[in-house]
């Protein structure tokens, strides 16, 4: 199910209200004319580019979002120890590696929420999703196991998106 306008008015409310929130705070006054311009801005953009977005997938469980957002800060900051740890002590602990993951998840957007949250954590990058977007190629710092990275992946990361955005 795919997400569509509230208000063909207001076809981006939220964007309407960061940037008139966004244009007093850059020029910092409440002046008439300001608020006149900013309220012009905030929305006249959105009308003008509501065309040019294309439709995204509704998050069905917004309670997991939050608590996906929480558990992906925590691996960040866990990894950076990690890694940290790993890059001080000796070059024979490092051991990188391409490893393909095969993605049961669909969509655009999830799909790169996928690639940037394991990009975010620190040893391992997204490098490409391929053309059929059925495989996402990741570098990892250290390879222990491919098996083991790409459940990791699956479990931790891939299996709440899909909840998430029912995939």
């Amino acid at each position: 199910m795919l997400a569509k306008p509230r208000f063909r008015f207001l076809p981006m409310p939220y964007h309407s209200i960061l940037l008139f929130v966004t244009w007093l705070l850059l020029n910092n006054t409440l002046a008439p004319g300001h608020l006149v311009l900013g309220a012009f801005l905030a929305l006249g953009i959105p009308l003008l580019t509501s065309g040019l977005s294309k439709p995204q997938p509704a998050l069905h469980k917004p309670f997991k979002t939050m608590r996906y957002a929480m558990m992906v800060l925590g691996d960040i900051v866990t990894a950076n120890i990690e890694v940290a740890i790993q890059v001080v002590g000796p070059l024979k602990n490092l051991n990188p590696a391409f490893v393909a993951v095969p993605l049961d998840i669909e969509g655009e957007l999830p799909i790169t929420l996928l690639a940037s949250t394991v990009s975010l954590t620190p040893g391992t990058v997204s490098a490409e999703v391929s053309a059929c977007h059925k495989v996402l190629y990741v570098h990892a710092l250290t390879h222990t196991s491919e098996d083991e990275i790409i459940r990791k992946i699956k479990e931790r990361y891939e299996a709440p998106l899909m909840e998430i955005f029912s995939c």
